[in-house]
């Protein structure tokens, strides 16, 4: 990505907003820790003076900033073997293995997804997210496996950037709960934030939560447990894992968000994000993808069935 200068002035909306969130609002393709990394290198100006992530914004005033031109990566390109649902010239869709990690984090630069694409890619992928996530517009948990969208350039990240903040994307994840869950289907509508308590977990978080809604499907119910298809409105940290606990119905294996014990060897909470599905940025026209069950998913549904 070239280095690109982007200036405009404050509107009403954003009167008392921190200039980091302004921007992220703004772009809608920034993450807020890389938009606060060039604030903190001095590329954000209002009113030609440097501010730091928490001004407070005001109307009319005249923000400038510069979004610096990729660099390399410091971490390796890795020959790890992809699992390929859908590939163009634009975007790729994978299916994430369980206990791979996404993109590297300080300490752990080897081994992730990012290091995976950045072999299969030779480069081309997009740098919005900056040099730690090159490609990446949305995650899932390294013990969650399943479908994820890679982005090969900018302009395609820009894109599905877009129709991820616009709920534009379907997104249906296979889970398996604790408890019988009674009602057939139904909608979690309760905000997510930190936990009050731990800031390594969410929480339904009334105060400073911020909107999320969850929709659930019953596809077959067990001694003990249920099998759920749970389709995404919006897109929370640990979203299903705090929605289905939240009534009731924790994940099995999840051992952030119950402390419930199952007779069962797993690594990780059972959550698969199976459906992903959004219209093309360049053909426009809407494609869907479905990542199958892992074997170990389908492993523990028969183990279920015979119980």
């Amino acid at each position: 990505m070239e280095a690109n200068e982007v200036v405009f002035e404050a509107v009403l909306e954003m009167e008392g907003e921190r200039i980091d969130k302004c921007i992220s609002s703004y772009l809608g393709s920034l993450s807020r820790s890389y938009i606060q990394k060039i604030i903190k290198d001095g590329n954000v100006l209002v009113n030609e003076v440097a501010v730091k992530a928490n001004y407070k914004v005001r109307v009319d005033d005249r923000v400038r900033f510069t979004i610096p031109k990729s660099v390399e990566p410091d971490i390796p390109a890795q020959d790890i073997v992809l699992d390929i649902l859908y590939e163009d010239q634009d975007l790729l869709i994978v299916n994430k293995p369980k206990n791979m990690v996404v993109h590297p984090a300080p300490g752990h630069y080897e081994g992730t997804l990012v290091n995976a694409v950045m072999y299969h890619c030779r480069g081309e992928l997009s740098g919005i997210n900056g040099v730690m996530r090159p490609g990446i517009v949305h995650r899932i948990d390294k013990d969650t496996t399943g479908s994820l969208i890679i982005c090969k350039n900018d302009e395609t990240h820009n894109a599905i950037a877009a129709l991820l903040k616009a709920h534009d994307i379907t997104r249906k994840y296979r889970a398996v709960v604790f408890g019988v869950v009674k009602e057939d289907e139904g909608t979690i509508s309760a905000p997510i934030g930190r936990h009050p308590a731990d800031r390594k977990k969410m929480a339904v978080n009334e105060k400073n939560g911020k909107h999320a809604v969850t929709h659930y499907k019953v596809l077959e119910r067990f001694r003990g447990y249920t099998y759920v298809e749970c389709q995404l409105e919006t897109g929370r940290t640990h979203q299903i894992r705090v929605h289905m606990a939240s009534i009731g119905h924790p994940l099995l294996g999840d051992a952030t968000y119950t402390n419930q014990k199952a007779p069962f060897k797993l690594e990780g909470q059972v959550l698969h994000a199976m459906t992903i599905g959004f219209v093309h940025p360049a053909f426009h026209k809407y494609m869907e993808f479905e990542a199958p069950l892992p074997e170990y998913f389908v492993r523990l549904l028969e183990i279920l069935k015979a119980k």
